[in-house]
């Protein structure tokens, strides 16, 4: 067995155990996660991938492993801002509480499946026309440059989302209490409840997610080891830090900025590719220093439209 297959073979044993206990020991019916569950299940679930930093460093290199690492941490960090969106999502259909983690279950399992598709397709496609690298490096730089310079009036509505529009065009929808149900029966036909939206809703979300971060990922590795493994482990911790996150969604005001200047300096890396080589360390060194500056910036920073009295 080569090291790639024996850390391919590890990584599946990885997440058939975690996935067993986020549906086992995590994910319990009608119950609320509070801050301190979330926060324990957050150093598991980012524990796990330090565990399996090492383990790549130990049977693959060094190399390998902090391209896995950089890549992790660029993921992560998206996720982030992928949170906030589906804060505002639960918000605006007044989802109870004691349902966010199976509609986030739900949301998580297909954002995995949609995930690896994507990236199966991103590896055929760069393999077959290397070229493409330069289209990814140059949306990059667009999508970077449009989320340093965007406004808060810019701020993502559900109600404007396209699959809700479509949803409540096209389907029946009734907007009665759901009871943690997914589909009711009314007058001898099905409705989908307001759970049902969300989960369709977050998982439209992660794919136009999935469009910046995956091309980020290949700008980092073009191996399909890491881009898989560092895209599987920040997805899996996405519920655990939604509910960590969800009562500091004005604490990160400056974290988008510090993501778009992480995504236009992959995406220069990647125009440059052809030209001069960085070393993978020193994008690992970029990332952490623009998203922790980010955060300690939002941290001391005024909030954004707020008078200095209602800072606290």
């Amino acid at each position: 067995m080569t090291p790639t297959q024996l850390t391919y073979l590890i990584f599946f044993i990885v997440i058939v155990v975690a996935v067993i206990f986020d549906l086992g020991l995590f994910s319990k019916k009608n119950q609320k996660t509070s801050i301190k569950t979330a926060l324990w299940q957050s150093v598991f679930w980012i524990g796990l991938s330090f565990l399996f930093f090492g383990f790549m460093w130990w049977e693959d290199g060094s190399e390998a492993a902090i391209s896995f690492m950089s890549a992790y941490l660029m993921e992560k960090s998206l996720s982030m801002d992928n949170i906030f969106v589906f804060i505002l999502i639960f918000a605006f259909f007044k989802i109870k509480e004691e349902n966010y983690a199976r509609v986030l279950l739900i949301g998580i399992v297909l954002a995995i499946i949609f995930r690896a598709i994507f990236i199966s397709i991103g590896v055929v496609l760069i393999r077959q026309f290397e070229w493409i690298l330069y289209i990814f490096g140059a949306f990059l730089l667009y999508t970077g440059y449009k989320m340093f310079t965007a406004k808060s009036e810019d701020e993502f509505k559900p109600e404007e989302n396209f699959a809700y529009r479509f949803m409540s065009k096209h389907m029946r929808i009734t907007m009665e209490a759901p009871k943690g149900r997914f589909i009711i029966r009314k007058h001898n036909k099905v409705y989908l409840t307001t759970l049902s939206l969300v989960v369709v809703m977050l998982a439209v979300t992660d794919i136009i997610f999935a469009l910046d971060s995956i091309p980020a990922v290949f700008a980092i590795s073009q191996q399909p080891m890491v881009v898989y493994t560092s895209n599987i482990f920040a997805v899996l911790g996405l519920r655990s830090l939604f509910f960590l996150l969800r009562g500091a969604v004005d604490k990160f005001d400056y974290l988008p900025q510090g993501i778009a200047v992480v995504l236009i300096y992959i995406g220069l890396k990647m125009l440059a590719a052809y030209f001069i080589h960085i070393p993978v360390y020193v994008s690992l060194i970029v990332i952490v220093v623009c998203l922790g500056g980010s955060i300690l910036y939002s941290r001391y920073r005024q909030k954004k439209g707020l008078p200095e009295a209602d800072v606290k």
